[in-house]
């Protein structure tokens, strides 16, 4: 079973929270209670794999960067999470995963872009187009708005992640094997003329020594008649 590590990004009251429970338990927290720190454990099969996740729902606030940037570090899927309900919170996104790729090193990060609460229409202040104007200009990253409260979309924003994680360490495995397999035909190709001579003289001395047994054998049998001796001579 192999770990994957998915870390839960997004400004204060999104419900960033609410959407790692009901994904991990199937239950819908709806009191707002500031994270400092949660992690969650669960098992499930994606693809024929069985998969164990570990799920950390950061803090959305200021104080706990410090913090934020150790889960990052460790971190090898991200959801980022804002409230179609707040804008401001879709703007901190754009900082919080800037310093995604920047402790990464790298623009290949798995990663989702949520927009959260879907299911309040009333108090909606961010259109669908918003978030996928965000994906767009992130080089489309796979977008879903979400509802925890119906659980809209929550499965599939995780599994979405995970198979990135999987497609990322499947390219890293080929890529390797396939550096392996250039190094080993460039050692063949570049074989020291010393080693080449050592090969040559060794098959000469093979040869040498098979042959050797078999015209000792026809000098110190003077018995048998030269026909046939030469009957034996293979040509």
């Amino acid at each position: 079973m192999r770990d994957y590590k998915i870390v839960v990004l997004g400004a204060g009251g999104v419900g960033k929270s609410s959407v790692t429970v009901q994904f991990v338990q199937g239950v819908y927290v709806e009191s707002y209670d500031p994270t400092i720190e949660d992690s969650y454990r669960k098992q499930i099969e994606i693809d024929g794999r069985a998969c164990d996740l570990e799920i950390l729902d950061t803090a959305g606030v200021a104080q706990f960067t410090a913090m934020r940037e150790l889960y990052i570090k460790s971190g090898k899927g991200f959801l980022l999470v804002y409230s179609v309900t707040d804008e401001n919170s879709l703007k901190e996104l754009l900082a919080l995963r800037e310093q995604v790729l920047r402790i990464k090193d790298t623009d290949n990060v798995p990663m989702v872009l949520l927009g959260n609460k879907c299911d309040l229409e009333e108090d909606r202040v961010l259109s669908i187009e918003d978030g996928v104007k965000v994906s767009q200009d992130w080089g489309l990253v796979p977008f879903y708005e979400t509802s925890a409260m119906y659980k809209t979309n929550v499965d599939e924003a995780f599994i979405d992640v995970v198979r990135q994680i999987m497609r990322k360490e499947a390219a890293i495995s080929a890529e390797k094997k396939q550096q392996k397999e250039q190094q080993k035909k460039l050692q063949e190709n570049t074989k020291s003329p010393i080693e080449i001579n050592g090969d040559i003289n060794k098959e000469k001395v093979s040869e040498a020594t098979t042959k050797t047994p078999r015209a000792k054998q026809s000098a110190i049998d003077p018995a048998k008649p030269k026909s046939q001796s030469k009957c034996c001579t293979i040509m």
